[in-house]
């Protein structure tokens, strides 16, 4: 009878740490990680900082951990290598060039879409 036990214990717990491994990979495939680049052409999308919050599309808060990123809700972590973002951004230095205008805030509750049709952008 202990024989019997001890695989179905295994096997519980094989599923157990699949069922975690999966949920954590979710969890952080989903957050608002970006990546500042140097070209244009390397970015998923091309952002300018407006000077003031009436004037973008989003409102972005810095957070400082990966882990407290967003899911697309203005909470960003600036990774420090490209291949650990969700999205590549790229500065660019006027208006008329970007794809998204953005601000940065200075607390987590004020970041957020002020332009709904843009967040397709950043996911």
């Amino acid at each position: 009878m202990v024989h019997r036990i001890k695989p179905q214990i295994q096997k519980n717990m094989k599923k157990l740490i699949l069922f975690t491994a999966l949920v954590i990979a979710i969890a952080s495939s989903m957050a608002q990680k970006v990546y500042s680049v140097d070209s244009d052409y390397q970015a998923d999308v091309k952002a300018f900082v407006v000077d003031a919050e009436y004037k973008a599309d989003l409102l972005v808060y810095k957070v400082d951990a990966d882990y407290k990123a967003g899911d697309n809700d203005g909470k960003w972590y600036f990774t420090d290598a490209a291949y650990k973002a969700k999205k590549k951004i790229f500065f660019v230095d006027a208006n008329y060039k970007a794809d998204l205008k953005i601000f940065f805030v200075d607390s987590e509750y004020k970041a957020g879409w002020k332009e709904n049709s843009k967040k397709h952008l950043m996911y």
